[in-house]
């Protein structure tokens, strides 16, 4: 059998059932449009939540309260956490390879100025925000470098805080009433948009001593360091570690770098992108299962063609491929077509709801089609053995 013959032979096998072969590789094709899809979803959400806290910069360690440690009694769990403060951001300030340092202190509050009220988030904060998270200030200016425990009562306040006060008026030299302390606006941040469904640009920034003392609180909530993209971090957290236990006796805080954050985020988004595929992928087993079953029954029906082809001379392995092939030009064809649903579904998608993110990894792309192509080969092995296994003469008897 030559080449152009066997293909002529393929092909005239799938054409010649028009709506069977139709059925076959639209199963296939749905099964190839819901991995894509899904996996466009899930892989568009990957990188979202990556980017969304990729945008404050990954040279960034934070050190927050919390080690709690057991003495071996059943259920006794000494909480030793001690506070961080004001002065352990003094001192961090002074490890090598730290440029910036920012305390941090949250909490809601009013807002008000004149007849206008919001209830917001308020944080406590120093003046190397900036630096730090990579914000940069609209109008006027951020807070100055005061003393921590001795700051003026200034405030910055969010760019949609502002629009919300004193829209289209400058804002700069006005006195806000914040849980009914006085503050004076010096400046409006540029907007920073949404982390993960908080707003930033609703938000005031005030001194961190203030917001202390605003919000009755014993420490800050988190210290952020912005090190030297040069400087070695386990270097440098062993350094920042060996500070904070001499100033506090022991060990109770922990040491957070954004790349170790980033690294987990990572790995528990790219888990949950693989399992939301892989539901995607039972809908490509079902198309496979629908090529056996149809192969299956392709060969009763053509049990007397397969008799005079062996008659005529052609070996075992010639009808082994052509059953092969059919199989292979079903599940290819309908894995292209799905690709094609798939990756459209996801552009229409993401168009349609702009705030769904959606990227379409085309490595996955490429892996749902030799899935698909592979999925056609195992189904069609068993058919196309029994085919090949036929005996001529017994076959040609076969009505």
């Amino acid at each position: 059998m030559q080449a152009t013959d066997f293909i002529r032979l393929t092909l005239g096998s799938v054409f010649s059932q028009h709506l069977r072969s139709f059925l076959t590789a639209l199963g296939i094709a749905v099964g190839v449009a819901a991995v894509v899809l899904l996996t466009s979803i899930g892989e568009g959400v990957h990188r979202f939540v990556l980017a969304e806290f990729s945008q404050f910069g990954t040279n960034i360690l934070a050190v927050t309260p919390g080690k709690n440690t057991t003495f071996g009694m059943s259920g006794a769990v000494i909480n030793t956490v001690r506070p961080l403060t004001m002065e352990d951001a003094e001192a961090l300030k002074r490890v090598a390879d730290v440029e910036a340092v920012v305390s941090v202190v949250q909490g809601n509050a009013e807002v008000e100025f004149g007849k206008r009220s919001r209830r917001t988030m308020i944080i406590g904060a120093g003046h190397a925000v900036p630096a730090v998270w990579q914000m940069d200030v609209e109008i006027g200016r951020f807070l100055p470098d005061d003393d921590p425990r001795n700051a003026r009562a200034f405030a910055v306040l969010g760019s949609k805080m502002a629009d919300e006060l004193f829209g289209s008026r400058s804002p700069l030299g006005e006195i806000v009433r914040i849980a009914g302390e006085r503050f004076r606006v010096i400046g409006v941040m540029e907007s920073k948009g949404t982390m993960l469904g908080f707003d930033l640009d609703d938000t005031l920034f005030i001194p961190a001593g203030r917001a202390l003392e605003m919000f009755n609180r014993e420490g800050v909530m988190e210290i952020d360091l912005l090190y030297r993209s040069t400087a070695n971090v386990d270097q440098l957290e062993e350094q920042i570690s060996r500070l904070m236990q001499a100033r506090h006796g022991y060990e109770d805080f922990t040491i957070i770098t954004q790349e170790e954050m980033l690294e987990t985020l990572g790995s528990i988004l790219d888990i949950l992108t693989l399992a939301v595929g892989a539901l995607g992928g039972i809908s490509l087993l079902v198309g496979g299962v629908g090529i056996l079953t149809i192969m299956s029954i392709a060969v009763n029906e053509r049990t007397h063609e397969i008799g005079l082809l062996r008659a005529l001379g052609t070996r075992r392995r010639q009808v082994l491929g052509l059953f092969l092939g059919e199989a292979v030009l079903l599940s290819a064809t309908g894995g292209f077509a799905g690709l094609v649903i798939g990756a459209g579904g996801a552009a229409l998608l993401g168009l349609a709801i702009p705030a769904l993110p959606v990227h379409t990894p085309w490595y996955f792309v490429l892996l749902a089609e030799l899935m698909a192509v592979a999925i056609g080969v195992i189904a069609g092995v068993a058919p196309a053995r029994r085919a090949a296994s036929l005996d001529p003469v017994e076959a040609l008897r076969a009505e």
